[in-house]
C-alpha cells in the first residue's frame, strides 16, 4: 500500500514539478505516503475512522495554504493546494484498500493538470479576470480615464474600492476581457499622463 501511494504521490508531483509548481515531486510523495500511513494506522483502532480523516484534511489545509501568494492583486497558487488535498485524499483512499478507485482519480487529476490547462490558457485569450490597483492625479475623475477607455473598447470593468489621499486617487478595479484588451489597456496606462503609476 505504501509503494502504491508512493507511486500516485510521483506522478502527481513529476507533473506540479515539470511546471515549477511550489508543491513538487517530493512535497506529493510525502504528502500521499504520509495520509496513507496515518489512514493504515487508524484501520482497527478503537478511534473513529471519522476523526483521523478529518485531523489529515485539517493538517493538509494548513499545508495547502502555505502555497497560495498573492501576486500583485491577484491570488496564485490555488491549484497547487488543490493538488495537495487530492493528493491526501488518494492516499487514504490507498490506506482503505480503494486501490481502484486511487488509480481512476489519480488518472483523473492527471488530466486535468495536464490538458485542461491547455484549455484553460485559451479561454484566458479570450476572457481572464484581473484586478488592477490604479493611482491617479487628485483633479482627475477616474471615470474619464480608465473607464473610459474600457468603455470604448468594449472591455467589461467594475469599481471595487475607491481611496482618497492627498496625492491622488487610487481605485481598484475588477477587469474581464482577452488578453490582448489586457495589453492594450496596460499600455494605455503606462502612456497616460493622468495615471501616477498602477498594478496588477
Amino acid at each position: 500500500m505504501v509503494l502504491a501511494a508512493f507511486l500516485a504521490g510521483s506522478l502527481l508531483g513529476l507533473e506540479r514539478e515539470y511546471h515549477s509548481k511550489p508543491a513538487g515531486f517530493r512535497t506529493m510523495i510525502l504528502i500521499t505516503v504520509g495520509s496513507a500511513l496515518f489512514t493504515m494506522l487508524s484501520v482497527g483502532m478503537s478511534t473513529s475512522g471519522d476523526r483521523i480523516a478529518s485531523n489529515i484534511v485539517t493538517g493538509v489545509g494548513f499545508i495547502g495554504g502555505g502555497v497560495i501568494f498573492k501576486e500583485g492583486l491577484n491570488a496564485r497558487g490555488i491549484t497547487s493546494a488543490s493538488a495537495i488535498w487530492l493528493a491526501a485524499a488518494i492516499g487514504m483512499a490507498i490506506g482503505f484498500q480503494h486501490f481502484e478507485l486511487a488509480f481512476i482519480v489519480t488518472i483523473l487529476a492527471l488530466l486535468v493538470l495536464i490538458f485542461l490547462t491547455r484549455i484553460e490558457k485559451r479561454v484566458h485569450r479570450w476572457n481572464e479576470e484581473k484586478f488592477y490597483k490604479v493611482s491617479f492625479v487628485r483633479d482627475v475623475d477616474a471615470k474619464e480615464s480608465i473607464e473610459g477607455f474600457c468603455t470604448r473598447k468594449h472591455i467589461a470593468f467594475e469599481r471595487v474600492k475607491l481611496l482618497k489621499d492627498n496625492s491622488g486617487i487610487t481605485v481598484i478595479y475588477k477587469i474581464e476581457a482577452g488578453h490582448s484588451r489586457h495589453r492594450q489597456l496596460e499600455a494605455f496606462l503606462v502612456e497616460s499622463k493622468e495615471v501616477l503609476g498602477f498594478e496588477v
